[in-house]
């Protein structure tokens, strides 16, 4: 019966990586909160109660504290069994040229929204003795990130703090793992101004299926963090060898626009 089953919340659901994790969630017979700051969000909901669960579209910037309260007011009394805390914007373009404000929301829904929902649903969790966490952190956390500075910064923060709380919790029941993609097959790149950039135009990005399956297939296995894709794995190998000021440069080629 609706309201039975394990219930999963996922934000940044309407596309992307997100709307492939609640899709799994769905097929699995989870019960799902979505979250997005777009109206497709209600779209997605009514396509994911085709496979018999209970969905719930939120509407809501969980870059705003009033976006996250929305979002637990819709999950209201039920216990929270998975939580996938994907939500996020880019912003390319050379630092010292980005408008102030938008570089405040990137940071707002990266890092402070995060921030806010893995502490409430944390605590939650902990006070069961049960839950799985995915974090949607980046190998862009690994690299210095000329031409795309702040959001790779904001991937650094998530990447160390999803590891960190993952071994405050440790022996707790509650499992935390960072998934790590590399370039993906999203609306990403264009939302963050990236069309003219030679990673914004290369065709051989991941597909957001594979990895959102790998996250996914690593929170159930509560395995600490996964990265997705070879060149992905090359470059997080990389990060660990190379110098920063060395990784800036190769980053700078990847994103700096082309015109």
């Amino acid at each position: 019966m609706p309201g039975t089953n394990l219930l999963a919340v996922v934000t940044g659901a309407s596309t992307g990586i997100g709307l492939e994790l609640a899709k799994l969630c769905a097929r699995d017979g989870h019960d799902l909160v979505i979250c997005a700051d777009e109206a497709e969000i209600e779209a997605v909901a009514e396509r994911l109660r085709g496979e018999g669960v209970e969905v719930t579209a939120v509407l809501a910037d969980l870059a705003t504290p009033e976006g996250d309260a929305r979002l637990w007011q819709a999950v209201a009394g039920r216990e929270v069994d998975f939580l996938m805390a994907n939500a996020g914007i880019g912003l390319g373009e050379a630092f010292l040229d980005e408008d102030p404000g938008e570089i405040g929301k990137v940071i707002a829904l990266n890092v402070c929204g995060t921030t806010r929902q893995l502490h409430e649903c944390g605590q939650r969790m902990r006070a069961r003795g049960r839950g799985r966490i995915l974090v949607t952190g980046s190998i862009a956390g690994k690299i210095p990130g000329s031409f795309q500075a702040v959001y790779n910064g904001t991937k650094a923060y998530l990447d160390s703090l999803s590891y960190a709380l993952r071994n405050e919790l440790k022996d707790s029941g509650v499992t935390v793992t960072c998934l790590m993609p590399g370039a993906t097959e999203t609306e990403f790149f264009d939302r963050a101004h990236m069309e003219e950039t030679p990673i914004g135009r290369d065709e051989g990005k991941d597909d957001p299926a594979m990895v959102a399956r790998k996250g996914y297939d690593a929170m159930m296995k509560g395995e600490s963090g996964v990265v997705t894709g070879f060149m992905t794995k090359v470059q997080a190998t990389f990060a660990g060898i190379i110098p920063d000021t060395v990784l800036a440069q190769m980053h700078r080629r990847m994103a700096e626009p082309e015109t």
